[in-house]
């Protein structure tokens, strides 16, 4: 994961907020979190990814 963040962003990654499908359970969000951590990155927030498509959208909506 990080080494693909850093090669899209071509600077280095520390802090990472990840994307999860919205029907994982607790033990699979739990799993991604600790893959992050085993990849080096300080996992701040899983969220679901209809939320994350909202946030989105959001976003790009005030520019």
């Amino acid at each position: 994961m990080r080494e693909i963040a850093e090669a899209y962003l071509e600077s280095p990654v520390k802090n990472a907020v990840i994307t999860v499908p919205a029907y994982f359970n607790d033990f699979q969000r739990k799993a991604t979190i600790d893959a992050g951590a085993i990849a080096g990155l300080d996992v701040m927030r899983i969220m679901c990814e209809p939320t994350a498509a909202a946030v989105a959208y959001s976003l790009d909506k005030r520019t």
